[in-house]
Parts: structure tokens; C-alpha cells; sequence
């Protein structure tokens, strides 16, 4: 598209708004006739007239009703590529709020490296495990466990984990290892509740086995620390006790069994304009995650 072209669709928008040609010529400074001339030439490139016209007013024809929609389409593109042009180049800074979940460990390197490479971003972090509304309550962006099912929200995968049947050696040696699922009923059990939901997390088990119910919580952490003291067996992302197993604190069970997996996405609202702060914060997060540190199934 040549600058004239641009200039007359811009000239032929003005119009239609104001429907007059001197309102539009004082709007940009020229004469009347120089507008009605630029309509003209507009018209005959066309092949239609786009206005009727006379002494007393100026209107649309049913031709230029239809091509007003179009063009108003493609002067918001050409906007919308300037905004993003101009943000891709600003620096990121302001408040940038975030809910995570409550496995912190799990992002917490990761959020302390974004804050060293963007030091005027400053991250207003939320861990809780409830699904948030997004837009409601005003969060730019939330890490969360599943499949995006907002259409309001864009989304990015930034990564996978196993889940794992846990527990200490002291406790195995106790209660006994558990060779097959349905051994499980002879165990004390440790199970995570949805805060959304109310429902428990399903274990890797047959659908009519009921696996007993020794404690129930919706905190990961707790779970973790009391099968690290011998209270049960928990079913838990691998991520959340990587180091326990490294240390030997915990050892899994029935590995054979338990190899669901989850994936974790980054959702943001969607929307035109996608501020310097958050492109930053969902390009950082999506490759430092994705790159290894949630573990892959």
C-alpha cells in the first residue's frame, strides 16, 4: 500500500465520520476542495462512488458503507502493528502480578533470575492452588496445571511431570512395599483435595478400588513432609520431590503404575496489545520451564 492510498483511506474514513468535506479539511488542515478532489481520485481508482453528494450533504452509498467496514479493518491493523512495534522495543516495567501454584520451589529460581534480567518489572506473585478468574480479579498472567479451556485467555505450554507414589524407607519398611495397586488398601494413604473442585485426586489405580484415606489435604508441601516422616504413601509431581529422592528421604513405588502425566501452561489475557512487561515475563518463563526444570515424563 503507497503512502497516497494510505492517506486517501484515511481521508475517505473522515469523511464518513463527520460526513462533510469542510469538517474534514479543517480536521487536516487543507481545503474543501482538495478534499473532495482526494475522495474523487479515490472513487475512480475504485470504480465506484463511494458518497452522494450534494450542495446541503454528504452520504454513504451502499458501496461505501461496505468498503467504510473494510477499511476501518485494515487502518486498526496497521495501528495495532505500530503499537506492537513500539512495545516490542520498550523496555518492560511496572507491576506484573502473577498467581502460581503453591509448589514454589518449583519457580522460584526461575522468578528470582526474571527479576535479576528485568530489574523494573516488579512481580506481584499469588501461590494458590484455586483456579483463578484471570480477568477478574486482575492477574497479567497465571501458571497453571491442565488444558486451557478459557477462550479469553492465550496460553503457552511450558512444560511436563510425572506424578509418583511416595514414601520414606523408614515407612516401607514398616507397612511393607507395595508390589501391585490393589496393595495399596493396606496402606495409610495421603491425599491431595482440588480446592476448585472438592474432589480427590485419582490414583493410579483400578476404578472400583477404593484407596483408604489416612489424611487429606490441599497443599502439596504437607503431603511431602509427612511422607517424608512415615505417616504414608503420597501420590505427588516428581518436581515437587526431586531432592528427597535425590537425598533418599523418599523412594517411589509401583513406578510402573504411576505414569500419568501433567502439563503445565502459562494463560494470559488475550488481548490487541501485549505490554512490554508481560511478552518479557511469558517469553522467560516459557523457555527457562520448558528447558528442563519442571522434568519430563
Amino acid at each position: 500500500m503507497s503512502v497516497d492510498s494510505l492517506g486517501l483511506l484515511q481521508t475517505f474514513v473522515q469523511v464518513a465520520d463527520t460526513l462533510s468535506f469542510v469538517e474534514t479539511g479543517r480536521l487536516q488542515g487543507v481545503s474543501a476542495s482538495a478534499v473532495g478532489k482526494a475522495i474523487a481520485r479515490l472513487e475512480q481508482q475504485l470504480g465506484v462512488r463511494l458518497f452522494h453528494r450534494s450542495t446541503r450533504s454528504v452520504a454513504l452509498t451502499a458501496e461505501g458503507q461496505q468498503f467504510l467496514a473494510r477499511t476501518r479493518r485494515i487502518l486498526d491493523e496497521l495501528e495495532l502493528a505500530e503499537a506492537e512495534l513500539s512495545n516490542q522495543f520498550a523496555e518492560p516495567r511496572g507491576i506484573l502480578r502473577v498467581s502460581l501454584p503453591l509448589v514454589s520451589g518449583l519457580v522460584l529460581p526461575v522468578l528470582s533470575d526474571f527479576m535479576e534480567a528485568y530489574p523494573h518489572v516488579r512481580l506481584d506473585l499469588d501461590f494458590d492452588d484455586r483456579l483463578v478468574d484471570v480477568i477478574e480479579e486482575g492477574f497479567d498472567a497465571v501458571l497453571r496445571v491442565g488444558e486451557p479451556s478459557d477462550s479469553r485467555l492465550s496460553a503457552r505450554r511450558v512444560g511436563t511431570f510425572r506424578r509418583r507414589l511416595v514414601a520414606s524407607p523408614a515407612y516401607l519398611a514398616r507397612k511393607g512395599t507395595p508390589l501391585a495397586p490393589a496393595e495399596l488398601v493396606h496402606h495409610d494413604c495421603l491425599h491431595y483435595r482440588f480446592p476448585t473442585s472438592g474432589k480427590l485426586e485419582t490414583w493410579p489405580t483400578p476404578p472400583e478400588m477404593e484407596v483408604p484415606i489416612t489424611m487429606v489435604c490441599n497443599d502439596v508441601d504437607t503431603r511431602v513432609c509427612f511422607a517424608m516422616r512415615g505417616r504414608g504413601i503420597a501420590y505427588i509431581p516428581e518436581h515437587a520431590v526431586r531432592a528427597a529422592l535425590a537425598s533418599g528421604e523418599l523412594v517411589t513405588v509401583l513406578d510402573e503404575y504411576a505414569n500419568m502425566c501433567g502439563t503445565f501452561y502459562l494463560l494470559w489475557p488475550s488481548g490487541r496489545h501485549m505490554l512490554p512487561k508481560l511478552r518479557a515475563f511469558v517469553d522467560f518463563m516459557g523457555e527457562r520451564l520448558l528447558a528442563g526444570n519442571l522434568g519430563s515424563p
